[in-house]
């Protein structure tokens, strides 16, 4: 038995979070709040004050955040009535939330569906840290939300939840073979799963009906309130990406949204994370928000398969991408408990059951 109170290795739902909270292991200022607590992670909350910085960095062993950020300062931006974050910079922004954690206890950090799906670059950073999104055990100390955006300039506040953090004990990932045995029990996957390091996810460009294969974000576009939801035109910001040849060429620079061929399911015993396939397969980078939560896809809690959506950003040169091809990888990690409740089951659940589909900020194509 751990600090934690569970005997089982894996990651902690949100029940163990809970009690995280109240044994001070998890503390904010102000108070952490019943809506940031998911099947298996916390939302974190965005303080009042973003620092604009020369450059993306990471505090280093023996370093401060605080101590980097007066070395690459160049200006404070007030967020308490709301400022906007522009295009093309890159902020940094103390969080509300900080750690005491147990020895035992690590955790990993993500962008938010939302937040990936705007091209809006987050990634937490700690003291002493040498990893983004990446917090070891035993850390204790602040937490910061590094913030670029990358496609839309973002209208921001106090207390908007852009990324989030899982906490785990001991390591948890489940292996190829267990993988298969899992998919031979609950079927992880629509059509037969292609498993190595991971569930393969590939990339849809056949859709059953039409020729809609996925949107390209607009080079110059207004604003976007993020506090707004199904609020904006996707017309406004977004172009349509259509093709009956089963194939597009990603421009360089450019960003899409498209989506994966397979519907997966999460179990309520598993959680999931994307990730990259390997960078020898093309010029491009899938997936900024990697969280999949207990529940996602599982018919019991509504998804019945859902497919990912696939946040796309080609590189130095123009690429082909086709029907079928491998984009990335979904690693799953056992739970150290079922969680109390699980994705799309009784809760805000954006995404469950989905197909191709932009953020929830802009109004149902």
């Amino acid at each position: 038995m751990t600090d934690t109170g569970v005997s089982g290795m894996g990651v902690l739902p949100s029940q163990v979070l809970k009690q995280l909270i109240a044994d001070g292991a998890i503390g904010a200022t102000p108070a952490v709040i019943p809506e940031q607590i998911q099947p298996a992670s916390l939302d974190l909350r965005l303080g009042r004050v973003a620092y604009r910085v020369r450059a993306s960095f990471l505090a280093g062993a023996g370093r401060t955040v605080a101590e980097r950020i007066a070395e690459f300062e160049m200006h404070r931006v007030d967020l308490t009535e709301g400022a906007v974050l522009e295009k093309g910079c890159v902020y940094v922004v103390p969080l509300m939330e900080h750690l005491a954690l147990p020895a035992g206890i690590q955790a990993v950090a993500n962008a938010k569906s939302s937040t990936g799906r705007l091209d809006l670059l987050t990634r937490t950073i700690t003291d002493g840290g040498t990893e983004f999104d990446r917090i070891p055990p035993g850390y204790r100390g602040p937490l910061y939300a590094e913030i670029c955006p990358r496609s839309f300039s973002v209208l921001v506040r106090p207390g908007m939840r852009l990324n989030q953090i899982r906490f785990r004990q001991g390591q948890a990932v489940v292996s190829d073979a267990d993988l298969a045995a899992l998919d031979a029990k609950v079927g992880l996957v629509s059509g037969t799963a292609m498993i190595s390091e991971g569930l393969g996810f590939s990339v849809d460009l056949q859709p059953a009906g039409g020729t809609l294969l996925g949107y390209r974000a607009k080079p110059h576009t207004g604003v976007i309130d993020l506090d707004r939801i199904g609020f904006y035109d996707p017309a406004e910001f977004w172009e349509e990406v259509r093709s009956s040849e089963g194939r597009i060429i990603l421009d360089p620079g450019a960003f899409y949204i498209l989506v994966s061929r397979e519907a997966v399911t999460i179990p309520p015993d598993h959680a999931a994370e994307m990730a990259p396939y390997l960078a020898m397969v093309g010029e491009f980078r899938v997936h900024y928000a990697g969280f999949f939560d207990p529940g996602f896809g599982y018919a019991a809690a509504g998804g019945a398969g859902s497919r990912g959506v696939l946040e796309v950003r080609c590189h130095e040169a123009p690429f082909v991408l086709e029907h079928g091809q491998v984009v990335g990888r979904l690693v799953y990690e056992r739970m150290a408990e079922v969680p109390e409740t699980l994705y799309g089951a009784g809760i805000a659940s954006n995404y469950q059951g989905q197909g191709l589909k932009l953020s929830k900020h802009f109004r149902a194509v």
